[in-house]
């Protein structure tokens, strides 16, 4: 841990603190040397790295062996340790035939699980948020006002999906969300939070590449070429390392959701 100590006047000590108090990992805290003059003191907080590999649960694949499978939800947890660059060891889960292990740890049977701290921790919210708070660097945190940024887009990309009628209002509900999306891109991107990925954009991200692959795979659908911004977008988190190393194969999105279309 280090400590910075900065002699100031008063107007100089509140610009200081107010520049400093938005670094990251850092607890900024007000003090009196021995002179009694005003001295601002910044704490870094760096976490360390955990000593064993995290052990997480995630779904297998349904048409080869030994590979990841399409859970977007699982995705995302193993995109935010990619992202932090927190070491993992994930346990492959045939969710078709359950093993009695991985019911012990989770009753309800779903994924992703994340060991932390000796206890088993469900749900891609929770756990993203358990791992920001543990290890805030590199912060992926996204401000609440923009934390609900396309955040209806899987919900109808969902409904067109499992529709059969091509006049209900599915696809033009769909097009209204991503094209609100595109605008708001156009406007605040490359992501939601600006110039940095956050914890919204590996959210967003497996959504949007489950809707890519299974929308052209059932309708013979794309994204228009009209909505540029989020077709970049899609590009660029679609390109990252972190995303390449962590994505399902296409086969297994699109029987993954095979019986959303079919049932």
């Amino acid at each position: 841990m280090s400590t910075v100590r900065i002699q100031a006047s008063a107007c100089a000590l509140y610009s200081t603190f107010n520049h400093l108090r938005h670094r990251p990992n850092s607890v900024v805290s007000l003090s009196r040397n021995a002179k009694n003059s005003s001295a601002l003191k910044v704490l870094s907080m760096s976490s360390s790295p955990p000593s064993a590999p995290f052990e997480i649960c995630v779904k297998a694949s349904i048409t080869t062996p030994n590979k990841l499978g399409d859970c977007p939800f699982c995705q995302r947890v193993l995109l935010t340790l990619e992202e932090k660059h927190l070491p993992y060891d994930p346990k492959l889960v045939d969710l078709t035939n359950k093993p009695e292990w991985f019911l012990k740890i989770n009753a309800e049977g779903k994924v992703p699980v994340i060991k932390l701290d000796e206890k088993w921790v469900s749900d891609s919210d929770i756990i993203t948020q358990i791992l920001e708070e543990k290890y805030p660097s590199p912060p992926l945190v996204t401000p609440p006002e923009k934390a609900t940024v396309g955040s209806k887009i899987f919900s109808t990309f969902i409904g067109f999906l499992k529709s059969k009628d091509p006049n209900d209002g599915t696809e033009q509900a769909l097009l209204s969300e991503l094209s609100s999306f595109n605008d708001y891109l156009k406007e605040n991107g490359p992501f939601v939070n600006g110039k940095d990925i956050s914890a919204a954009d590996l959210s967003i991200g497996p959504k949007l590449y489950h809707l890519e692959i299974a929308l052209g795979h059932y309708k013979k659908w794309k994204v228009p070429d009209s909505l540029q911004s989020l077709k970049s977008y899609m590009k660029d988190i679609f390109s990252r390392e972190s995303f390449i190393k962590t994505r399902a194969q296409p086969q297994d999105v699109i029987e993954g959701w095979r019986p959303k279309v079919e049932g």
